[in-house]
């Protein structure tokens, strides 16, 4: 009886709303349960199987940047409803809902800051901000992001993750993809190398426009990359598609994209990149 009060006793007791902080992480793929200290140690890759974990923009900001170097240029520029669009709700409450989820304005971040000492502009899509998707504000930041990289003299590197252009948006969102290949085509005049980083997923008018018109296209691996989804392609061209054929590896084995690089090695990999682009020396 004592000790079965020991154990009773020491048996955490959890309050009605308590904020009791998550400490462990599953796997989506393997379903291993992974320490949230060894998640991020590991650079949000499962230790067991290797699978990436999506990440938000504040976390691949981490993963990829030397730490304290990132200074953010995206926040001034806000969505508009142009359109007045109302689907199952009005799309300005959509907007307050994943604005308040992800504590910015939209699917964007964007900034300077080093890669092992390598000055570089980085921009990073927010899955977490619906879906990642496409509208005015996006297109707008990574413009902006182009441009500011031709006139500091920086490489730049965009990580994809995006369902795609944002249909609340309709042709404005559209005309982004002219817009953000355009701004691109400045930074190219300038010298300036461009490095796509495709993540988790990168589909529709993303990988269409910006995602994959880089000099150099990384892929993270097992990545869903893609226009449209394998069902509506299947139907189309009545043929049946071979397994896995949007992913990373089966993209990279066909010529579309350059490398599928491990999240935990994508930072040396860059710095020695951009060091040979740019002619710069990278160091640790």
């Amino acid at each position: 009886m004592a000790l079965d009060r020991f154990f009773r006793r020491r048996r955490p007791q959890q309050q009605s709303g308590a904020d009791v902080p998550e400490l462990w992480t599953q796997c989506p793929q393997c379903k291993e349960s992974i320490y949230n200290r060894d998640l991020m140690a590991a650079s949000y890759v499962c230790p067991k199987c290797g699978h990436h974990l999506r990440l938000n923009a504040a976390q691949r900001v981490d993963v990829l940047l030397d730490e304290g170097s990132f200074s953010q240029l995206s926040g001034s520029v806000q969505p508009v409803d142009a359109l007045n669009f109302h689907d199952t709700e009005a799309y300005t409450d959509r907007l307050k809902r994943a604005q308040a989820k992800t504590g910015r304005p939209d699917a964007i971040l964007t900034g300077s800051g080093t890669i092992l000492n390598l000055p570089v502009t980085l921009a990073v899509m927010d899955f977490a901000f619906s879906g990642g998707s496409m509208g005015s504000v996006v297109g707008e930041e990574i413009a902006r992001a182009a441009e500011h990289a031709a006139e500091r003299g920086t490489p730049l590197v965009i990580v994809t993750a995006s369902g795609g252009a944002r249909m609340q948006e309709s042709a404005l969102s559209l005309m982004q993809m002219a817009k953000t290949t355009v701004a691109l085509e400045t930074l190219a005049e300038a010298g300036q190398p461009y490095v796509s980083i495709l993540s988790d997923p990168t589909t529709g008018g993303v990988t269409a426009s910006f995602a994959t018109i880089a000099d150099v296209i990384v892929a993270e691996p097992g990545a869903l990359i893609g226009f449209a989804g394998p069902r509506v392609i299947q139907q189309t061209i009545r043929q049946h598609l071979p397994e896995g054929f949007q992913r990373a590896e089966f993209l990279l084995d066909h010529g579309m994209v350059d490398a599928v690089v491990d999240r935990r090695e994508q930072r040396p990999y860059l710095a020695n990149l951009l060091g040979i682009l740019t002619r710069q020396g990278a160091s640790a």
